[in-house]
């Protein structure tokens, strides 16, 4: 049973964001309650006493799951530090509006209260079929929006976000490396000698292939998890935007690691050889129409096979941070198959 906050403090909570003038909350019920792989999310429904004026009668929350793996036991520390320092920052509908953002340590409380924008934007789809391409117009546009907010932002690895010093980028690598050796006991021959030969490559390349990274040109905030599926997209397209959600694995990166991680990851190769190039233009033209100079085209197209090649990685985490092989096991081959398609090969060379 979700553990909902008091009255009082939702009407603290409101009071300190503008949104409840007069009145006060004197009731919170539970309407509805899911769960995700790592957080329970919670309609909650407010009612109060004298005028509330346009106050919300209903809000979110999003608390961390207790039996969620080690793996992602932290995950929302970092989603409570976008609230506090990314989301502040940005024009209006982009993210939900996040009223409150707590992440006490050693077990205390731990939650977000966010904007429920359940009357005025759906799934995008049923996962896991993928949106029509209209829709992924709008979401690469999003994309692009938000990155060229944060694009070179002087802000980035000193007050919002980190970037990772060569002893961060050695135990990123060796921890790889760990959980490479265990993937590939675990599949067995169910990952093909050539598919073994590409991971061995990868990793004895790693270091040059950082180099991108480690420019620090040419870099933004990424969201980190870019499904279609962590996102909300409107009702009625033309009076609201898709706003992003989700945001745990935010980092600071190349911007492409979101779009190869939405297409490369999740689209088998019919679909993404109809709409992969028309998308990336899509992107890098709206990208351009948000201020973003000197980064061509081109560019964008080098980095997407680069960001494509990285994203190996993401079914070998997955598999050893113990998700189910319902979401890995698809990854793995998809992102094999780009591989091919996008000849990321010739990166290791």
């Amino acid at each position: 049973m979700t553990n909902a906050p008091t009255p009082e403090h939702l009407t603290e909570v409101l009071r300190r964001a503008g949104e409840l003038r007069h009145g006060r909350v004197a009731e919170v019920s539970v309407e509805t309650s899911r769960t995700t792989i790592v957080s329970t999310i919670s309609r909650l429904r407010l009612s109060y006493e004298g005028d509330p004026g346009g106050s919300p009668v209903r809000v979110l929350q999003k608390t961390p799951r207790k039996d969620v793996a080690a793996e992602f036991s932290e995950s929302g520390c970092k989603e409570a530090a976008f609230y506090a320092t990314v989301a502040p920052a940005l024009p209006a509908r982009v993210v939900p509006r996040c009223f409150e953002a707590v992440w006490e340590p050693d077990g205390g409380r731990r939650h977000l209260l966010l904007e429920d924008l359940t009357d005025s934007h759906v799934a995008v789809s049923d996962w896991p079929v993928a949106p029509t391409l209209e829709q992924c117009e709008r979401i690469v546009e999003a994309y692009a929006r938000f990155h060229a907010f944060w694009w070179d932002e002087p802000r980035l690895g000193v007050s919002v976000g980190t970037f990772l010093d060569d002893a961060g980028f050695e135990r990123f690598m060796d921890d790889f490396a760990r959980r490479f050796a265990s993937f590939a006991g675990r599949v067995g021959d169910r990952l093909s000698a050539e598919r073994k030969e590409l991971y061995e490559r990868f990793l004895r390349a790693a270091p040059r292939l950082l180099a991108r990274y480690r420019s620090h040109e040419d870099l933004t905030i990424v969201h980190g998890d870019a499904h279609v599926w962590n996102l909300l997209y409107p009702r009625d397209p033309a009076s609201e935007r898709v706003r992003l959600i989700d945001w745990e694995g935010w980092r600071v990166d190349t911007a492409t690691d979101d779009l190869a991680y939405m297409m490369a990851v999740h689209w088998y190769p019919e679909r993404r050889r109809r709409f992969e190039t028309a998308l990336l233009r899509r992107y890098h033209a709206a990208l351009t129409e948000h201020g973003v100079r000197g980064y061509g085209f081109e560019a964008l197209r080098d980095d997407y096979r680069l960001s494509a090649l990285w994203q190996i990685t993401t079914p070998v985490w997955q598999a050893t941070a113990n998700l189910g092989a319902w979401i890995w096991w698809s990854h793995l081959e998809r992102i094999m198959l780009a591989v091919d398609d996008l000849d990321c090969r010739a990166l290791l060379d």
